[in-house]
This record gives structure tokens, sequence and C-alpha cells, in this order.
């Protein structure tokens, strides 16, 4: 069959997935305009052609919608095509795809996790190359709160922050004045 792809509508916006035989190879998040989510994914996936999903990706996009609505989605059960990534990578994907919705972890936690030399430069490697976006879920790894904001290759237009509030994830880091101002109204304990 060789490899094909898909562009879907979600509640914020046109999200494209493309996949082989053996599973999903790529996930695309909404860029700006739906013409710049189809040229990257044509860009990362030129062999593919446009056609009707399988069951098994249709299953992930469902997921992806129902998420991308803010409404808890499994898609651990996702099959993942990884025969052109990296072994290191695919641990790390592995891994990744643990971490419960709405809960975050730092990079360090990650990378002590494998205990490898230079595993801090790889990890922070295997994120920026993640293809496939919100089923391994690189934006629940925080580099100390400050990349909240920062939008990956695949993520188009959506920061991390945006994922993780969809989510329900309490964010410590990165405050808004909204949440300042709230914590000044709060009663302080006596001394």
């Amino acid at each position: 069959m060789g490899r094909g792809y898909t562009i879907f509508d979600t509640a914020l916006g046109r999200c494209g997935i493309a996949w082989s035989d053996a599973g999903i190879v790529g996930v695309q998040l909404p860029e700006a305009r739906e013409i710049e989510t189809l040229r990257r994914l044509f860009r990362l996936f030129p062999d593919a052609s446009e056609l009707r999903p399988p069951p098994n990706v249709e299953t992930a996009i469902d997921g992806i919608v129902t998420m991308l609505r803010g409404q808890d989605a499994d898609l651990t059960e996702a099959v993942l095509d990884m025969s052109d990534v990296p072994a290191f990578n695919q641990r790390v994907y592995d891994h990744l795809r643990m971490i419960p919705r709405g809960e975050t972890r730092s990079h360090k936690q990650i990378a002590t996790h494998f205990d490898v030399a230079g595993a801090l430069h790889a990890l922070t490697d295997a994120l920026a190359k993640n293809p496939f976006p919100l089923i391994v879920p690189c934006h629940r790894v925080l580099d100390a709160g400050k990349d909240l904001d920062k939008v990956s290759p695949n993520n188009g237009v959506i920061s991390k922050r945006r994922l993780l509030l969809l989510e329900g994830a309490r964010l410590a880091a990165g405050l808004t004045l909204f949440d300042v101002l709230l914590s000044a109204d709060r009663p302080r304990a006596a001394h």
C-alpha cells in the first residue's frame, strides 16, 4: 500500500496524519493556515498519497480530536511505525507515552531515567524531532517552565501551555497576571 496521509478537523484547526502499513509515521498539528499544514506533511512524507485512513489510524484521529477538545483520550494503543526513528528516540517516545494526562516531567527527570552519558542532550534532540505529537506527549516534558509558550515544529501554532491547559495540568511555572492577582487576594498565614 505505501504511505498515506489525511487532513482532519479539530477544535484548534486542521491537523494531518501520515501512516504506513506498519503504523502511524507522523502527526502534524495545525499551522496558521491549512496549506502550511499540508506543505509540512508533503515535506516530511513526500511519498505519501491522500487516502482514507485505515481503522487503527481513524481511532488515533478520533483520540486527537477528543484531546484537542479538552477531553480525556487514550492514545497509548495507537500503533507507531518507528522504523525510521533512532533507537534511543524510540526508547524516549515509549517512556513519554507513560506520562499520565495532565502531568508533567522535567527534562532532567526523563534524562535521569535513561542513565546514559549525554542523556540530557540526546533527550532534548529526541523531543525536538518527535514526529508523533500528542500520541507521544512531548508537551508534558518541561525545562523548568522556560518553554511553555514555545511551539515545536510539529505542534504548528499550538504551544505546550495550551496543550497542558487542555489536559487540566496545573502549571506552577509561568504564572499569568490573573494567577498573581488571585494569589495576592488570598489571606496570608500569621507568623
